[in-house]
């Protein structure tokens, strides 16, 4: 496949690497420097993009994209205010678009024992569910796309929580209500990721833990998504491509 690259940063040069490793061409590598360069690709010179650049411009790169015909697999977050404009506008076009706030297929593992721990809890009001997210200094957006998954996923199970609430680190601290979850947002290093989903209560507490090591399960699913999603229409996920067991 011809793959075009919107995000050139740490991730970008990752999933690079995965992609020549497997086979496929870079049509091109586009970024805030030459983000000029996008318009000299013709149609038929990309098969697909991998989009992951930064929350202030992924939503004109998609729409770019979908306008043009190519698939796009995104990795993006802090862009979802205008998630239903974009699914939308894939429809219009019969485009392909696959979104995922994580590609790693462990977390995405972590992701289905994150909801089954919460339907056990659902029935042991008197454990507080709460979360830690942790990632290298220069990640832009907080809470995570990952933590904001987990805290979906938990509010599914859990009847007495409607909402999550944001605590950075170094800034004040928002109150939480009984009917929220905390999640706490740390920047630190270079750590890829490690999220904790917590229950606490006065006797004991129980956690589970994903911890990344390096961007190498992140660059590898989002290649695979990217070589499932040519020549299909529609908009998917990683239950999609994982199957939804």
């Amino acid at each position: 496949m011809n793959i075009l690259l919107l995000g050139y940063g740490k991730m970008g040069k990752t999933i690079e690497q995965i992609a020549l490793e497997r086979g496929h061409q870079i049509a091109g590598r586009i970024d805030a420097d030459n983000h000029a360069d996008l318009a000299n690709l013709e149609p038929d010179d990309v098969d697909v993009v991998i989009e992951f650049s930064s929350p202030d411009s992924a939503v004109e790169n998609i729409t770019y994209c979908l306008e043009r015909g190519w698939p796009v697999v995104c990795g993006t977050t802090g862009w979802l205010s205008h998630r239903a404009e974009i699914e939308a506008l894939c429809r219009d076009n019969k485009g392909a678009f696959f979104y995922a706030s994580n590609y790693s297929i462990g977390v995405n593992l972590f992701f289905r024992l994150n909801k089954t721990l919460a339907q056990f809890m659902r029935n042991y009001p008197s454990y507080h569910v709460s979360m830690t997210e942790i990632h290298h200094t220069e990640k832009k957006d907080a809470p995570s796309g990952t933590a904001i998954t987990l805290a979906e996923g938990v509010l599914e199970r859990l009847p007495n929580k409607h909402r999550w609430v944001n605590n950075e680190a170094g800034r004040d601290p928002i109150p939480v209500g009984d009917d929220a979850i905390e999640i706490e947002s740390l920047r630190e290093g270079n750590v890829p990721g490690t999220h904790t989903v917590r229950y606490e209560s006065e006797v004991d507490r129980i956690e589970i833990t994903h911890v990344a090591h390096n961007r190498l399960g992140f660059a590898m699913g989002a290649v695979v998504a990217a070589e499932w999603l040519v020549g299909k229409e529609g908009i998917f996920g990683m239950d999609d491509l994982l199957g939804n067991a």
